[in-house]
């Protein structure tokens, strides 16, 4: 029996600077009234989401958003373990920041493509396919031949684009977990020159959807307990969050200070040299080894 319902969303809409603060008063209010779990940011430009609850509590909150910001496309899934602590609606200056607050997206553009589309444009046409998002998400999971961009946070986008040589007649697809980064790297690449740009349709999350197990390789990384989702939408078998750095992991280990067994990330493990399940663990691990090492000089 699956416990939870969560949803992920976004719209761009103009709240205003001036209302931003009540809407996000009156969201958390309601939130808080249907014990929703998760995280939702506002900003003057509109809102983005990720949110868990029962089905009925998310159903009746997504009427809701919509009474605000008018027809969203929700992108759902399920777990049977909440994948968030707590209730948060939080304000910020832009809802996905590429470093400009004044880049405002326009639903007005003809940019986006289905899944299907998406694959025949892979499959018959010369195209360059682009992620937009972040290494520790390219790292587990993307589509067949695409540019990883090797970004650490998203507001490098525009420096990467400028430099990266990628021709300004190519068609270009571009996709993220989402949708909601690729909203903005469009305006950026189409502000450089580039006229043939396209994203991916509610991102990874509606591929996983529609059109599961054909051409992306991996799994997908989320931002919430369940570290990643499979190609079914189910929460991954594979990864977890590792406790040191916060990127998904696959690496299996007993703590060499607790022996609980826990999973770190394949940087932390190789790189670092890190065996204990906690930063906690870790620092009490040295503290121990340090005393022994100064017994022993005595």
């Amino acid at each position: 029996m699956q416990n939870y319902t969560i949803t992920a969303f976004y719209k761009f809409f103009d709240i205003g600077e001036e209302n931003k603060q009540a809407v996000r008063d009156s969201m958390f209010v309601k939130g808080e009234e249907l014990s929703l779990l998760g995280l939702t940011l506002v900003a003057h430009e509109g809102i983005n989401g990720t949110i868990a609850g029962s089905a009925e509590a998310i159903a009746e909150y997504k009427q809701f958003l919509e009474s605000i910001a008018g027809k969203i496309a929700f992108k759902d899934s399920f777990c049977n373990e909440a994948p968030f602590k707590r209730w948060f609606v939080k304000l910020r200056k832009e809802i996905v920041a590429i470093g400009d607050p004044n880049m405002h997206p326009s639903s007005t553009m003809n940019h986006h493509i289905t899944p299907q589309e998406w694959n025949a444009m892979m499959e018959k046409e010369d195209v360059i396919v682009l992620d937009t998002r972040n290494t520790y998400e390219t790292a587990i999971g993307t589509f067949k031949g695409a540019i990883d961009p090797k970004l650490s946070s998203f507001d490098q986008f525009p420096e990467y684009v400028k430099n990266s040589g990628i021709p300004k007649d190519k068609k270009v697809l571009m996709f993220c977990t989402g949708g909601i980064r690729c909203e903005k790297a469009l305006i950026e690449m189409k502000n450089q020159g580039y006229e043939h740009v396209y994203q991916l349709q509610g991102g990874i999350l509606e591929y996983f959807a529609q059109s599961p197990h054909t051409n992306f390789e991996g799994e997908c990384f989320v931002f919430d307990h369940r570290t990643a989702v499979d190609q079914n939408l189910a929460p991954s078998t594979k990864y977890k969050t590792c406790p040191h750095c916060g990127d998904p992991g696959d690496q299996n280990i007993q703590c060499t200070f607790c022996t609980n067994d826990c999973t770190l990330c394949q940087r932390c493990r190789m790189e670092k040299q890190i065996d204990t399940c906690s930063k906690d663990c870790r620092e009490r691990l040295r503290r121990k080894q340090a005393k022994a090492t100064s017994a022993s000089a005595k």
